[in-house]
């Protein structure tokens, strides 16, 4: 697989607020000593600004490799459907992206409230205490992509459903905002695996930024980072020095930062960077409905 010229992280999140507190983006370059950079426009990203960067670097063709803190579609695999009994459920991830764009229009900021209060699709989701939707699915964690349930299986990661909104492990909000700015990108960056990885010129793929921290040395438990050592140390793990001062250590800073340096370390890696690319357990029905996270094998 080809190797970058620099690597990016975006640590993504779906409040709804013009400048959400945990949007987060750091990058760093291939060379041996470059150090990675935190960047953060005055008063913080908007998913505005943030779908305005990565245009700029798709018209620019700028060799980079992005991950993206977030999942690119719900689950399909385990029921054939990502909405069953859903009339307008979508046949594949593009199609799932369009219509969360369309049902969302109005919102601003790349909003998805509309999403979550449509009659329809609203009743896949649980949306707080008392308040579940009756295509909920399992009681407990709810339905899982296929990476989801792998990652859980081997120990790689601790995923929740993407149709819970509720409490810390709430993801699918973040998920949904993201599914809009995919469609707005209107294929001028190739997301993987959904597209062929290109030649040249950037990639977006879907990055867990837990996988990264456990490359760095930290433990499920002890996944986030709050402090200048703790982050000194995590990305001296991968490599990397550490980056500029930073104002504060808050997790979704560290966390791009460190994912940033965790893409650049596996580059290095031949055996693990073709097993990051070619997973086993990566069908053509799951490519196309669900895709995949970078990392899990």
């Amino acid at each position: 697989m080809r190797r970058f010229q620099h690597y990016a992280c975006f640590d993504w999140s779906g409040q709804a607020v013009a400048r959400p507190k945990g949007l987060a983006l750091a990058t760093i370059d291939a060379d041996d000593d470059a150090r990675p950079v935190l960047l953060r426009p005055h008063g913080g990203w908007s998913r505005g600004a943030a779908l305005d960067w990565l245009v700029e670097h798709a018209q620019a063709g700028t060799d980079m490799l992005i991950g993206m803190d977030l999942s690119p579609t719900f689950p399909f695999v385990d029921a054939g459907s990502y909405f069953p009994g859903w009339s307008e459920s979508p046949a594949n991830a593009r199609d799932l992206w369009a219509l969360v764009d369309q049902i969302c229009a109005e919102d601003e900021h790349l909003g998805v409230g509309s999403f979550v209060r449509h009659d329809q699709a609203r009743r896949y989701f649980r949306h707080g205490k008392g308040d579940t939707g009756d295509r909920f699915g399992l009681a407990g964690t709810g339905r899982l992509r296929a990476v989801e349930r792998h990652q859980r299986l081997t120990g790689q990661a601790n995923s929740a459903s993407c149709f819970n909104l509720v409490g810390a492990a709430q993801v699918g909000k973040s998920s949904l905002t993201g599914m809009r700015l995919l469609h707005r990108l209107a294929g001028r960056i190739p997301v993987w695996p959904f597209d062929p990885v290109p030649e040249t010129g950037p990639v977006i793929v879907e990055i867990y930024t837990s996988i990264a921290a456990r490359a760095a040395g930290r433990g499920l438990s002890r996944s986030k980072v709050r402090d200048a050592d703790g982050l000194h140390q995590a990305l001296g793990q991968l490599g990397a020095p550490p980056p500029a001062p930073l104002l504060a250590h808050d997790d979704h800073s560290t966390d791009a930062l460190m994912t940033a340096a965790w893409l650049r370390h596996a580059a290095r890696d031949e055996g693990l960077w073709h097993s990051y690319w070619n997973p086993t357990m990566l069908d053509e029905t799951t490519r196309v409905t669900e895709g995949w996270t970078f990392g899990v094998k």
